[in-house]
């Protein structure tokens, strides 16, 4: 049953606490400002909300100072969308200008700290990208030779990782719509479907159950298991003894679940039940281990031991799961490597996976939140043996 539709959007005192919280870690660096140039941060602290990211032509920029509200310096196409947010000072220029897109305001606004010889904080890390070209960044910096520039990646990866209860209520709501969706499938998918078809079925059912887009449907079917499940779907039915794995990302208000659900075709072999066991199991460790206190090696370690009775390598295709939120994925990650401490209010995605057969392989994923007993489910839990259709 999904949950009680949230509202949309938030509530001024929710991007108040996110900047007042981001300006004390400032304080502690000694940093004058932020500058941030990419979707989630901008949207995090700002509440802009936009499909048009997904045109590259233009930069986007919002500087958060060590008081006060943030800055947008942003292309005039968003100046009324951005109004319609917390922000006051909204500085704006007609774009695209590839001679000058944006670097003279931003000159403007940090010329005074790089004449202090004052230090601000970019993303340079691991999943953080330049959302401008590499030419205008060397322009700005040129203009600038007073600024002194430092990595925030982990001040702000750190912000987000953990969720407020109105970011939680729409994570909530966007799995429960996901779970809703995936209940649906045994009425709508049958032997001799092709598999483009399914997920053409699948994204027309998430958004009839209210999800406001799935633009992550990935998956794979084949005779008692898949080898691939990032790549586009192929023309091919479905078949008796097929695997058949959905993975998805659907969105609401600007919030992803992610997470999959197998079935096997209408029978199913001795070794799939077995993976799929396995999986479950691995899932229901993760799901004890995810407690304040232990890190994502902890859940990692505790789902590769289950893994380990059917895939001595205990499943590990890099990592076994990851953060969840504005992003399909976030920081942190579920590996070996990462030994980030788990929070309570983290949301997170638990995704064992191993390998089997010739080549086969299978993933069961679930979304919760961090809690002090454990993993709450925001998913509905997958079934405790493999469905058959």
């Amino acid at each position: 049953m999904k949950s009680t539709t949230p509202e949309r959007g938030f509530a001024p005192a929710e991007f108040e606490a996110r900047t007042a919280r981001a300006q004390a870690l400032m304080a502690e660096r000694d940093l004058s400002g932020l500058l941030l140039m990419t979707e989630p941060e901008v949207r995090y602290f700002s509440g802009f909300h936009t499909l048009f990211w997904q045109s590259p032509t233009r930069p986007w920029f919002l500087f958060v100072p060590a008081t006060g509200k943030p800055i947008a310096i942003i292309p005039e196409i968003g100046a009324a969308l951005m109004r319609q947010t917390w922000l006051e000072d909204i500085r704006t220029w007609a774009a695209p200008a590839p001679d000058d897109d944006g670097i003279s305001l931003l000159s403007d606004l940090l010329s005074p700290f790089a004449d202090k010889r004052a230090k601000i904080g970019v993303m340079k890390g691991h999943e953080t990208s330049l959302r401008m070209p590499l030419g205008d960044w060397e322009r700005l910096i040129n203009r600038l030779p007073g600024l002194k520039i430092t990595d925030v990646t982990d001040l702000i990866q750190g912000l987000r990782m953990v969720k407020s209860p109105a970011e939680i209520e729409k994570l909530a709501h966007i799995c429960a719509i996901g779970s809703a969706t995936f209940d649906r499938v045994p009425e709508i998918v049958a032997n001799g479907m092709p598999l483009d078809e399914v997920f053409r079925s699948f994204r027309r059912e998430a958004l009839a159950q209210g999800a406001d887009d799935a633009p992550y449907v990935v998956g794979g079917s084949d005779q008692g298991g898949y080898a691939d499940v990032i790549s586009p779907p192929s023309r091919r039915p479905l078949r008796s003894g097929d695997i058949l794995m959905i993975d998805t990302g659907c969105t609401w208000d600007g919030y992803f679940c992610d997470f999959d659900r197998n079935w096997a075709i209408e029978r199913a072999d001795d070794t799939a039940r077995r993976a799929y066991d396995v999986l479950w199991r691995a899932t229901e460790a993760g799901i004890a281990a995810a407690r304040p206190g232990n890190t994502c090696q902890d859940l990692f370690r505790a789902m590769a031991e289950v893994i380990s009775e059917m895939d001595a390598s205990g499943g590990d295709i890099g990592r076994l799961g990851h953060g969840l939120g504005m992003q399909l994925t976030e920081q942190p990650s579920h590996a070996e490597f990462d030994t980030t401490e788990l929070k309570e209010n983290m949301v997170l995605t638990l995704e064992p996976s191993l390998s089997y057969g010739h080549g086969l392989m299978m993933v069961h994923e679930e979304n919760i939140v961090v809690r002090p007993e454990g993993g709450h489910l925001l998913t509905t839990r997958a079934p405790s043996e493999l469905t058959v259709i």
